[in-house]
Formats: C-alpha cells, structure tokens, sequence
C-alpha cells in the first residue's frame, strides 16, 4: 500500500514538517507499506485557475512526478498548522489540481505552537475530505505546542504524547489497509 503525508505548512523552517517526519518513522516501523512525504514547498503549484488533472498524463510535465504519486497513494495523512482557523492555502491547493480521491483513507493530523493544536483546521479538513470523495479516519491527531514536543530532526521529545500517536496511527492503519487491504501490519 502506498501512503503518502502530505506536509501542509509553505514556511521555510515549518515546526510541523517535524511531525511529518516523526509521522514517516512510525510508519516504517510499525508497517511494511511504502511512507512518501510530499512537502508543498517542494512543487511550484500555481493557484488554480482552470485546469484540473483527473490523470497523471494530463498534468503538465514539470507536475506529472507529484501527479503520479498523488494518483497511486493509497492513503494519505494531511498534516498541515493552522492559519486563521483553518488548514494552509497550499495543502488545499494540491488537492484542487488532483481531485477527486474516491475511496480512499485520510487521516487528519494539525499541529499549532498554541494550546488548542489546529483544532479548527482539523474540522475544516473533514470538509475537505468529503469533497474529495475520501474516507476519513474519525481518529484525528491534534497536537498542541509542536514545537516542545518534537526537535528539528523529527524526535519526540515529549513521551506522554506517544500513546496520542499510536493509538492514531492504529486507527488510521485500521482503516487504510480496510479499504486497501494489499499488505499488513508488521508490529
């Protein structure tokens, strides 16, 4: 199975591309499935204005790597911080060039340097899910003050919060291999 995290945040020095990559790590060793991250601020997405790509072929060449992964992802993890309420401009950006991902399992991760860890955003990215025609997890990993529980390298610097992510990456797992059931668990 082919999971991929997308890592919502545009900044240069994100906090919570650090989750992203403390997400990956746990996947690998909880799972024999294939773990990609696909950043934002590696793709040069122009802001929608017509074209949409329902086909990796369709998409323009410098685009067709991302648009490949995009359509072989099994399942996807959506990681982003709050702005204004809200998940990134640039995580939903992705999905408008690449709509329409019926059946398969989203997990919703956020992440803020405040108390309330996107908690917002993460109601706004059910909503979102919804119109991509994806299934998701009803596990959800809010995660207030990122920036104490994780360094710069992706280690949990915080244990009480691994409970938070196992019992997240169980359900979402659950659900992913439920809907594409091509390999399993390792641990």
């Amino acid at each position: 199975m082919n999971i991929e995290i997308v890592s919502g945040s545009p900044r240069t020095n994100s906090v919570t591309h650090r989750l992203v990559l403390y997400l990956q790590k746990q996947l690998n060793s909880k799972t024999n499935h294939h773990v990609g991250i696909i950043d934002v601020r590696e793709w040069q997405l122009p802001l929608l204005q017509q074209d949409v790509y329902s086909q990796p072929a369709k998409a323009p060449e410098a685009l067709q790597p991302l648009a490949h992964r995009i359509f072989a992802a099994d399942a996807f993890l959506l990681v982003t911080p709050e702005y204004n309420g809200s998940y990134t401009a640039a995580l939903k950006n992705v999905f408008d060039h690449f709509p329409k991902q019926a059946h398969k399992s989203f997990g919703i991760v956020t992440a803020s340097t405040g108390g309330l860890g996107g908690i917002r955003a993460s109601q706004q990215l059910q909503l979102l899910i919804h119109a991509l025609f994806g299934i998701g997890s009803p596990y959800m990993l809010i995660t207030p003050h990122v920036d104490k529980k994780f360094d710069q390298e992706g280690n949990l610097l915080y244990d009480a919060f691994q409970k938070n992510v196992d019992v997240f990456i169980a359900e979402f797992l659950w659900l992913a291999e439920s809907l594409a059931p091509k390999m399993q668990t390792v641990a």
